[in-house]
C-alpha cells in the first residue's frame, strides 16, 4: 500500500462511506460531479476569512509569483518566437484544457496535473494543446481531402502548472513558462516527413541559441525504433553546415538517455546549454503518437519540442545576451 492509499483510507473512513470514490468518479456524471463540487468549494470558501485567503497564500507553492526577472522572460520569449520559421502560426493557449488532455495519448500521471472542479485541467505543458489543435486542424484537413498531407505548424509560450513535489533545488518550479512548436502531417512513406521536420524543428533551435552566448550547445538525439539510426543520420548530415553560424553547436547521438521511453516513439532529443562548466537541459522533443490516437488515423504523425523559458532568461541573463528586437518583433498576422 502506498502512502497515497493509505492517506485516502482514512479520508474514507473518516467520512463513513467506503464506496465515495467510487461513487463520485463513476456513478455520477460529468455534470452532476461538478454540480456537487461547485456546492462543496462554494460553502468552503464562505467560512474563509481574508486572513485565511493570506496564510494560504504565504503557503501555497501554486500561487507564490515566480522568481523570474519578467524582463529576461520577455526577451527569452522573443528570442524563440523571433526564430520560428516560416509556416508557423503562434498562438494564445488558454490556461485550461479538457480534463485527461495530459493523460489520454501521453503517459502522464494525473496526480502531476492541477485538475479542476468544472471538468477540465490547468495547462501542464502546451505542447498537448497544441496536439489537440492540430488534430483538429488535421482531421478537417482529412475531411476535405483523405490524402491531404498538408503539414500544421503551431507554436505558443504559456505559463504552466504542474503538482509534482521537488526537493528544493535552484530551477525547480512549481510553475514555470514553456515555449511549445508541434508539427502534424501524414505519413507519404520513406520518413520523408520524419526527416524533414525534424531538421526543421532542429534548425530553428540551432538559429535560436546561436547568438545566446553558451560556451557550447549540443542536440542529443536518441532512436527508439529500428527505422531511428537513419533518421539520426539524416539530421546530423543535414545540419552539418550550421557549424557556420552557430560554431559551438554540436549534434551527437545519445543512445543511453533513459527518459522518455514509453513517451515518445521512433526518436527524441534534449538539448543542452553549457556555460562556465554547468550543464543547463534547455529543451526535449520528439516524435510522438497523439494524433494518430486523436484523429483515429494511423496514418497521421507529430513531432513536438518545448523549451524551458525560465532556464533559458536566466543563462541570457548570466552570458548578457540580448536578442535583436527587429529580428524577433514579428507581427502576429505574420504566423512567425
Amino acid at each position: 500500500m502506498t502512502a497515497d492509499d493509505a492517506a485516502l483510507r482514512q479520508v474514507l473512513a473518516r467520512a463513513g462511506e467506503p464506496d465515495l470514490v467510487d461513487i463520485l468518479a463513476a456513478r455520477l456524471s460529468g455534470s452532476e460531479l461538478t454540480t456537487l463540487l461547485l456546492e462543496v468549494y462554494r460553502r468552503r470558501a464562505e467560512r474563509l476569512s481574508p486572513a485565511d485567503v493570506v496564510r494560504r497564500y504565504r503557503s501555497d507553492r501554486f500561487v507564490a509569483p515566480g522568481t523570474t526577472d519578467v524582463v529576461a522572460l520577455r526577451r527569452a520569449e522573443d528570442l524563440l518566437i523571433g526564430a520560428l520559421p516560416e509556416g508557423f502560426e503562434t498562438l494564445v493557449l488558454a490556461p485550461l484544457v479538457p480534463l485527461a488532455t495530459h493523460t489520454a495519448v501521453a503517459t502522464v500521471d494525473p496526480r502531476k496535473i492541477v485538475a479542476t472542479i468544472r471538468g477540465s485541467e490547468v495547462a501542464a505543458d502546451p505542447t498537448n494543446a497544441l496536439a489537440l489543435e492540430a488534430a483538429t486542424r488535421r482531421s478537417r484537413a482529412l475531411a476535405a481531402d483523405s490524402r491531404s498531407a498538408a503539414p500544421v505548424r503551431l507554436a505558443a509560450t504559456q505559463r504552466v502548472v504542474r503538482a509534482q513535489f521537488f526537493d528544493p533545488a535552484p530551477g525547480m518550479l512549481a510553475h514555470f513558462q514553456l515555449f511549445a512548436m508541434v508539427t502534424a502531417g501524414r505519413d507519404t512513406g520513406n520518413r520523408a516527413f520524419e526527416k524533414r521536420h525534424l531538421v526543421e524543428h532542429l534548425r530553428f533551435a540551432a538559429a535560436a541559441l546561436a547568438d545566446t552566448g553558451f560556451d557550447r550547445v549540443e542536440f542529443r538525439l536518441t532512436g527508439l525504433s529500428e527505422a531511428a539510426a537513419a533518421l539520426i543520420d539524416h539530421a546530423r548530415a543535414e545540419l552539418a553546415d550550421i557549424k557556420s553560424s552557430a560554431p559551438h553547436t554540436e549534434v551527437l547521438a545519445d543512445p543511453d538517455r533513459a527518459s522518455g521511453r514509453g513517451y515518445y516513439i521512433d526518436l527524441c532529443y534534449k538539448i543542452y546549454g553549457y556555460l562556465a562548466g554547468e550543464r543547463i537541459e534547455l529543451a526535449d522533443g520528439g516524435f510522438v503518437d497523439w494524433t494518430r490516437q486523436l484523429t483515429g488515423n494511423r496514418k497521421e504523425r507529430l513531432l513536438i519540442g518545448g523549451f524551458g523559458v525560465d532556464r533559458l532568461s536566466t543563462s541570457l541573463t548570466a552570458t548578457g545576451s540580448r536578442p535583436n528586437r527587429q529580428d524577433s518583433t514579428s507581427s502576429p498576422e505574420s504566423g512567425r
